[in-house]
């Protein structure tokens, strides 16, 4: 079932982290910002939401990156019931998909909670303050990509870069909802 984030909160500041790469290292916020901002992603690697963007996704976080916008990917999902999205899976569609950016682990998923992750792709656009600017979508993709598509994640990043600022008006992002570890009891 799709699941839908918010509107934008704007202004929300930006929760930091500490945790594991699939390149090995172990990151937080600080090592990931970029003189512009930063963009946080929750994805997975079983999502079709998520892997229809993913081609999108690497080349506008490459594009976004040049622009210094710090960008990072983080999957939280809960392993056990779906393997798929293991850690050591991670590593390969990571791999596989040539990310320019670091894919963290969150097994906790006490990251996703802390930032209100709903759906995996999710997005967090951060200013140089840490200030939230953007919680809207890639671009008009679902399940499979739209050629051609409005980039609405790059031109809102590159908008925040330039001025602080993210769009008034934006589209939320659509995708899997995160698979939540059971109540432990």
């Amino acid at each position: 079932m799709a699941s839908t984030p918010p509107i934008c909160d704007f202004g929300w500041k930006a929760r930091d982290f500490r945790l594991s790469a699939t390149d090995g290292k172990i990151y937080s916020l600080s090592d990931l910002r970029g003189p512009k901002g930063m963009l946080v992603v929750f994805i997975c690697n079983h999502c079709p939401y998520v892997k229809a963007i993913t081609g999108a996704l690497v080349r506008d976080a490459k594009d976004l990156q040049k622009a210094g916008i710090g960008v990072a990917a983080i999957c939280s999902n809960d392993a056990a019931t779906y393997p798929e999205d293991s850690f050591d899976n991670m590593k390969i569609f990571a791999k596989a998909n040539g990310f320019p950016f670091p894919y963290l682990h969150d097994e906790s998923q006490g990251v996703a909670k802390a930032y209100g992750a709903i759906c995996t792709p999710d997005f967090f656009g951060f200013n140089a303050k840490d200030e939230l600017q953007y919680r809207g979508r890639l671009d008009a993709s679902r399940t499979s990509a739209v050629a051609g598509a409005r980039r609405d994640l790059y031109e809102a990043m590159i908008e925040v870069a330039r001025s602080g600022k993210g769009p008034a008006e934006q589209i939320s992002s659509m995708g899997c909802s995160i698979k939540w570890k059971a109540a432990q009891w």
